[in-house]
């Protein structure tokens, strides 16, 4: 009876230690920027393909919650996969101003965070977690990129124009930030702002010498198409970040070809595994990937190496975030790792947008590492070590 009994828990405890990895997938999946979310989908799901459904070698099931881009559906989305569904990972957080509202519950828990598109500043300083994570870029350094490489090429008078929230806020001071020259015109749009012909016009009278936007989403299709509707295109040369991204790309067509974009990812990395993922993104979906499909492919990568670090052991929560903080893996980037506040340490290249082989817009390398292992402005606010 007694040996019995002993087999009986061993049997359970190889069980419980062998459990599944239950990730909790929240991110904006319905309304004018769904398309950032199914990216972010998308790329998750492509990369436990190809690690064959696992993580370290335990598999993995995903509960997917759609916040609708609004922070109190979010807060209750959250809840359900904490309270009930008992997730052991959160990954996905979309748009910043939906991040910020779960602040409180994520400090909360010790389970870990994985953000792959939102990085706000204020997450990035004073308001760090230990068990809080961004697999992208805090906001403001891919506009940094921009405003670095504008001022380096003697560009004088630029305009900025990005959606009123603490995303495009961000952008903005980012921008700032590292451009040296004057800016004319820094205009905010509502965040669900469909028509921007008024200020089109006024970007155009004041005759900067280059643009720079930042439009997430389906926003940005409709952006860069007014754009070159109102004859700016041909005039007055467009940067930006975060904005001419995956399937949007063909969606815009002609619109976006020769806008010149500053990231830390596009399709156009020459390192062979983002080769190896374009193709196969491509392949599975039948469309360009985007950046935040490369940031949620990376965050499933560099899961798999932290869960196998702790044997997938994924109820010890603290242990897991060591692991996390410290996982290699082979990055999409190239150059990647964590610094003191959980936020990336990689460098910015900066591309621009014309005819691939077949005719379509693609992405081609202007100028490699214009940032080289390059954090981010708020980490010395951060109090972890």
């Amino acid at each position: 009876m007694l040996c019995a009994a002993l087999a009986a828990a061993i049997a359970g405890t190889a069980s419980a230690a062998m459990a599944d990895v239950k990730i909790g997938f929240l991110a904006t999946l319905s309304g004018p920027s769904a398309d950032v979310g199914r990216d972010q989908f998308d790329g998750v799901s492509l990369a436990l393909d190809l690690l064959s459904g696992k993580l370290g070698g335990v598999k993995a099931v995903i509960v997917k919650e759609d916040d609708e881009q609004k922070p109190e559906v979010a807060i209750n989305a959250l809840g359900r996969l904490l309270d009930r569904e008992k997730v052991d990972i959160v990954v996905g957080l979309t748009f910043a101003n939906v991040m910020m509202a779960l602040q409180n519950r994520i400090a909360s828990t010790d389970i870990p965070f994985i953000g792959t598109v939102a990085g706000p500043s204020s997450v990035a300083g004073r308001q760090c977690k230990a068990n809080e994570f961004v697999m992208s870029w805090q906001s403001d350094a891919p506009a940094e990129a921009i405003g670095k490489y504008l001022s380096d090429k003697g560009i004088k008078r630029v305009s900025t124009m990005t959606p009123n929230f603490i995303g495009g806020k961000d952008k903005i001071a980012g921008f700032k930030r590292f451009y040296k020259g004057q800016i004319v015109d820094e205009i905010y749009t509502p965040l669900n702002e469909l028509d921007f012909s008024a200020e089109l016009t006024e970007l155009s009278a004041s005759k900067p010498e280059a643009i720079y936007g930042f439009f997430p989403g389906g926003l940005g299709v409709t952006f860069v198409r007014q754009y070159q509707q109102a004859g700016l295109l041909s005039k007055t040369a467009l940067y930006t970040s975060n904005t001419i991204e995956g399937s949007a790309v063909d969606a815009m067509g002609t619109a976006a070809l020769g806008s010149v974009v500053g990231d830390s990812w596009t399709p156009g990395a020459p390192n062979p595994q983002s080769r190896r993922f374009v193709e196969a993104f491509q392949k599975r979906f039948g469309r360009i990937p985007s950046s935040y499909a490369a940031f949620s492919y990376d965050a499933i990568m560099m899961l798999d190496a932290a869960v196998r670090d702790v044997k997938g052991n994924t109820a010890d929560h603290k242990a897991l975030t060591a692991s996390i903080k410290s996982a290699r893996f082979a990055s999409v980037r190239g150059n990647f790792r964590f610094g003191r506040n959980n936020f990336p340490i990689q460098d910015y290249s900066i591309y621009q947008v014309v005819r691939n082989s077949v005719g379509k817009p693609g992405f081609k390398l202007l100028e490699a590492d214009v940032f080289k292992d390059h954090g981010d402005a708020y980490a010395q606010q951060c109090n972890l070590k």
